[in-house]
């Protein structure tokens, strides 16, 4: 059987990361780096109900010192690693062993990623670009030790919603047809799956939603480049997007979008998994019918069998 073909094209990706690194500090996105704060802190911030000192750590992110501050901003952490596939990127990274590689694509040979090797996995805004997200999970997984717990975010499916309607209808309205501009993205259910198919143990995912706001939807799709994430699919037209087509997209956009002192709207959907190595310590749930006592008995009330109906209460 032939594997479908790719959905990205991952070395232009790499390519647009390593020009984004090379932006000056004026030209990079101010907005869209303020996410990954967001999201670090997100991460970390789930660690706080967990009893558990997380002494050795991998991130695999975008690179920015945001997911290592906030860690260390919770507590000493004795070893940091971190993973970034763009090697000019990865020159920006302080105070931590900085490695260039990509789960679920080349690691380097190195005795700091041996397997079991960590008690953390902090993914970032990553796998929704990757053709092969399961390969990157269960590598995750390998890495860890058992009982090393994962949490990952990727954006999910209402992520730009804004610009993908405005930029499909001004495209079919132009030129009386659609052309893969914006990468599709997975819905919650089929995301949390992704845990399961890696082999991860207790699997979760949760979402949110996050509202940013531009001074326009052009300076947004500027953002976008800046960050490297502009359009990788391998399917893309190989021609630049059409005046006539932008005009439309962003006339659209400011006027379904926009508030009232012109600021227009791009929503984010984040999505959250969480997954534990397994370990035959884990609690596992209880097969159905196992129960030791019925739900009645614990409500102080009277089990009826089906069909049969409840009588007038006794006084």
């Amino acid at each position: 059987m032939s594997s479908p073909p790719p959905l990205f094209d991952e070395t232009l990706r790499r390519h647009r990361r390593e020009r984004a690194a090379r932006l000056s500090a004026a030209e990079r996105s101010s907005a869209l780096e303020a996410l990954h704060d967001d999201v670090a802190r997100s991460l970390v911030e789930r660690l706080e109900p967990i009893n558990r000192r997380f002494e050795r750590v991998l991130i695999a992110a975008p690179a920015t010192s945001a997911y290592a501050e906030a860690l260390r901003a919770r507590g000493p952490v004795e070893r940091l690693v971190q993973l970034e596939e763009a090697p000019s990127l990865a020159a920006r990274l302080e105070d931590q062993t900085v490695l260039t590689g990509a789960l679920g694509g080349s690691l380097p040979d190195s005795e700091a990623l041996a397997a079991g090797s960590f008690d953390l996995v902090l993914i970032g805004p990553d796998l929704h670009a990757r053709n092969d997200p399961i390969a990157a999970l269960s590598q995750a997984r390998l890495l860890l030790k058992p009982d090393g717990l994962l949490l990952a975010a990727l954006f999910g499916g209402d992520s730009l919603k804004e610009l993908r309607a405005c930029l499909a209808e001004a495209e079919v309205a132009v030129s009386g047809g659609l052309s893969p501009r914006v990468a599709p993205m997975g819905e919650i259910r089929d995301l949390g799956a992704l845990l399961q198919r890696a082999g991860f143990a207790l699997p979760v995912a949760d979402s949110e939603r996050l509202e940013l706001w531009h001074r326009s939807p052009l300076h947004l799709m500027q953002e976008i480049r800046a960050i490297g994430e502009s359009n990788a699919l391998a399917e893309r037209r190989r021609t630049f997007l059409r005046r006539d087509v932008l005009g439309l997209c962003l006339q659209l956009y400011q006027e379904r979008f926009s508030r009232p002192d012109g600021k227009t709207r791009a929503t984010l959907e984040l999505v959250t998994l969480t997954g534990w190595a397994p370990a035959s310590s884990q609690q596992e749930p209880l097969r159905p019918g196992s129960a030791a006592a019925s739900l009645a008995e614990a409500l102080g009330s009277s089990e009826l069998s089906a069909g049969e109906k409840a009588g007038p209460e006794e006084s």
